[in-house]
């Protein structure tokens, strides 16, 4: 049975570092939770370390410079390892080959900029799908728009044998109050299909293998000292669970309504218990929102 806590306080001296999802957990896509952001500043200041774990497709510095922008200060992290940056060292070892064609929106191209950390890196060659040996998705054309849009293209993806990279295991976010669909979507509708989608983020391994490194740069901390955070009960709670690392489940991100959480108060213990039960899943512990 998860143990409901009221704050972060209550738990964090048992851990030395935390692998803390982002989007839900310490914003909402257009500014910080005010809490979550002062939580993590006191636990660092006690001697915490903060790895921010993401599926944003985006490199890490991308990452920094857009949590600056919306107002993420630096002394709430140490350090971020992001899906993106999985995503594309396999890309440029030439996992979906040297021609790829690119879901995604023009803004994400820093995607696609050079990999210094490999000695070898494959050149990547955006081209259209007709010429392309592969697929990279950073996310949809129109986050809006339903992912069976991409039914025709895909289906003659999956003709050719074409692999499709994600580079976001996400299904949807809430970009405020507005939920949008992410690059995890198309690559469900892909596999459906009977296509190959290859994961690098949550909840897949290679994320979590490049959040260690991370730490390890920093100090040398056992997987029993590590506690992960997040909203997504499928993707950060199954990957950390999967990791045999302890969970700190947000009830009052993407499953706010069927957890009975509101803006303040919440979980209700029953809805939660029920949606747990549902999802066969058990984390150590719960939270409405990071505080």
């Amino acid at each position: 049975m998860t143990q409901i806590i009221s704050a972060l306080s209550d738990i964090s001296t048992r851990y030395k570092a935390m692998f803390v999802d982002l989007w839900g957990c310490v914003h909402n896509g257009v500014v910080p939770f005010p809490e979550a952001v002062a939580a993590l500043q006191a636990y660092r200041r006690a001697g915490g370390i903060v790895v921010l774990v993401t599926n944003s497709p985006r490199p890490r510095a991308s990452v920094a410079t857009q949590l600056a922008q919306i107002g993420v200060p630096v002394d709430a992290y140490d350090t971020i390892a992001t899906s993106g940056d999985s995503a594309r060292a396999a890309m440029f070892q030439g996992v979906v080959g040297r021609k790829v064609y690119h879901i995604g929106l023009p803004d994400e191209g820093g995607f696609f900029e050079p990999l210094a950390l490999l000695d070898e890196p494959v050149q990547i060659e955006r081209v259209s799908l007709d010429e392309a040996e592969g697929i990279v998705c950073t996310g949809p054309f129109d986050s809006l728009a339903d992912p069976a849009i991409n039914r025709p293209a895909f289906l003659a993806a999956k003709t050719k044998g074409l692999k499709l990279l994600c580079a976001n295991p996400d299904i949807i976010v809430d970009r405020g109050e507005v939920r949008e669909w992410c690059a995890g979507a198309l690559a469900q509708l892909y596999t459906e299909m009977g296509g190959e989608s290859l994961y690098f983020g949550k909840p897949h391994p290679p994320i979590y293998d490049l959040a260690r490194r991370r730490l390890a740069q920093i100090d040398d901390v056992a997987d029993s000292e590590i506690l992960a955070i997040g909203d997504g009960i499928g993707t950060d709670v199954s990957g950390a669970l999967g990791e045999d690392l302890d969970v700190l489940f947000i009830s009052g991100g993407l499953a706010a309504r069927e957890t009975g959480t509101g803006t303040i108060g919440g979980p209700e213990a029953s809805k939660l218990a029920a949606y747990l039960t549902d999802h066969q899943s058990e984390p150590r512990y719960t939270i409405g929102m990071l505080r």
